[in-house]
C-alpha cells in the first residue's frame, strides 16, 4: 500500500438533532500501521469508551481536523447546509491532504479537494468513519458541558440540547438562551410565545 492509497479520510458530524449549541463536523485519516481496537459508531459506545478511544485516535491518527459550525451559522444556513459546509471545512483543514474520504450519510458535499462517496450508516462499517464519529461527538459533548454552565437550568450537562422532555421543559419555563436554534420548530415556537409577551 502507498501512502498515497492510505490517505483516506473518514467524515462525520455529531449534533445535527440538538436545539441548542453547535455542530461538529471531523475528518480523520487512520494510519494503517498504528492500529485503534473497538472502534464503532460513537452512539454505540459508552462515555468513558468514547473517551479512550478519542485519546487513543489523536494519538495514533495520521491527520484529523475537527469543524465547529456555530448554532447562529446552523441557523443561516440550515442544517444540511451547514452539515455540507463543515465536513467540507474538515476535509479540507487535513494534514496531509486526503486522496480520497469516505461520508457517513447519503450526500457527499460539493466542492471537495479530493474524490469522495458517501456511505449510509458509514460509522459502523468503515474504522475512519468511526474514528470521525467519535472526534465529532466527544468535543461536542465538552462543549455543551461548559455551556451548561454559562446556561444553567437547561441540563446541556445531560441531554446535550437534544430535545428530550426535559429539555423541551426546561425550554418553556425558560424561553430560549443565547445558544437556541432558532430556526427549529419547538425553539420558534417559543421565540413567537416570548414575543407576544411584550
Amino acid at each position: 500500500m502507498t501512502k498515497a492509497e492510505a490517505l483516506i479520510a473518514g467524515v462525520d458530524e455529531a449534533g445535527r438533532g440538538p436545539l441548542a449549541g453547535p455542530l461538529l463536523c471531523a475528518a480523520v485519516i487512520l494510519h494503517p500501521d498504528r492500529p485503534i481496537i473497538g472502534l464503532r459508531d460513537s452512539k454505540q459506545l459508552k462515555a468513558h469508551e468514547r473517551e479512550a478511544l478519542r485519546s487513543e485516535i489523536l494519538a495514533k491518527a495520521w491527520a484529523y481536523a475537527i469543524i465547529e459550525i456555530s448554532h447562529s451559522e446552523v441557523d443561516r444556513r440550515n442544517i444540511f447546509q451547514a452539515t455540507m459546509e463543515g465536513m467540507r471545512r474538515a476535509i479540507a483543514a487535513l494534514n496531509p491532504a486526503p486522496s480520497s474520504a469516505l461520508i457517513d450519510g447519503n450526500k457527499v458535499p460539493s466542492g471537495l479537494i479530493c474524490q469522495a462517496r458517501a456511505i449510509v450508516k458509514g460509522d459502523q462499517l468503515e474504522a475512519c468513519i468511526s474514528a470521525a464519529s467519535i472526534l465529532a461527538k466527544t468535543r461536542r459533548d465538552a462543549l455543551m458541558q461548559e455551556h451548561a454552565k454559562t446556561y444553567p437550568g437547561y441540563g446541556f450537562e445531560i441531554h446535550k440540547g437534544y430535545p428530550t422532555p426535559a429539555h423541551l421543559a426546561a425550554l418553556n419555563a425558560l424561553g430560549a438562551c443565547a445558544i437556541h436554534r432558532h430556526s427549529y420548530a419547538p425553539v420558534r415556537k417559543v421565540l413567537l410565545m416570548q414575543a407576544e409577551l411584550f
